[in-house]
């Protein structure tokens, strides 16, 4: 008995120290692009040429079709399983209330940073109006990991 009795205690101090870890991310950037009447967010692969491009969209909204949010996300989780990258939307008032939207997609955590791209075209598009606040949120079940927000969210 008084043999068994370190190695007992020490399997007691292991098991102790096994703690479950929670599941961690975070949104680390959030890119909004307008799409012109062809799906384009830019003419070339210049980012200069990308910035020209998304601003005069933005002064001519006659000439967009959608918008697109690209996302840069990194989470860890003990387990590899799926996690849901969700944007929500407020446009401009209609009425008493502005107008509300969510973009979502399945992500599979890996412990690595990933993009994702979430998409408003369409007739969806055109009956939400001018997108006024967004926010992009990461989520493991029914916990959030990780947001990032614009300005007026």
């Amino acid at each position: 008995m008084r043999r068994a009795l370190p190695f007992l205690v020490l399997i007691f101090l292991l098991l102790a120290t096994f703690t479950v870890v929670a599941d961690t991310g975070s949104v680390v950037k959030v890119l909004p692009h307008f799409l012109d009447l062809q799906g384009r967010s830019a003419l070339s692969p210049s980012l200069y040429d990308r910035d020209a491009y998304q601003a005069q969209l933005r002064q001519h909204p006659t000439q967009r079709s959608g918008m697109r949010f690209d996302i840069l996300w990194r989470a860890r989780s003990a387990t590899n399983k799926l996690a849901k990258l969700r944007v929500e939307l407020r446009g401009t008032a209609k009425g008493n209330l502005p107008s509300q939207i969510t973009l979502e997609t399945e992500v599979r955590i890996t412990g690595t940073s990933h993009w994702a791209k979430l998409l408003l075209d369409g007739e969806k598009y055109k009956a939400f109006g001018e997108i006024t606040a967004w926010r992009a949120t990461l989520w493991s079940g029914d916990q959030m990991i990780g947001e990032q927000k614009s300005f007026l969210w």
